[in-house]
C-alpha cells in the first residue's frame, strides 16, 4: 500500500499517522511526542492536510532535531 499523498485520502493519511506512530498510550491528554518533538498531529498535519510527504517531513525534523549527524 502507498502512503503517497496521491495515493490516499485525508482519512486514510490520519490513520497512517495514527497507527505509525502510536506509542501505546495514545494521542489523548499527551503533551508531546516521545521523538521529543510534540505533537505527532501537529508534526504531520502538513501530511494529513496533503501538502508535504511524510519523507519531506521526516527529513526536516531530522535536520531540525537531531541534527545533520548520520545514523548508522
Amino acid at each position: 500500500m502507498s502512503i503517497l499523498i496521491k495515493d490516499t485520502t485525508r482519512e486514510e493519511r490520519e490513520q497512517i499517522i495514527k497507527s505509525s506512530l502510536d506509542c501505546g498510550g495514545g494521542c489523548e491528554n499527551c503533551t508531546g511526542c516521545w521523538l521529543g518533538g510534540g505533537s505527532p498531529w501537529d508534526i504531520y498535519q502538513d501530511y494529513i492536510d496533503g501538502k508535504r510527504e511524510i519523507r519531506e517531513i521526516n527529513e526536516e525534523y531530522m535536520s531540525r532535531h537531531r541534527g545533520n549527524r548520520k545514523i548508522t
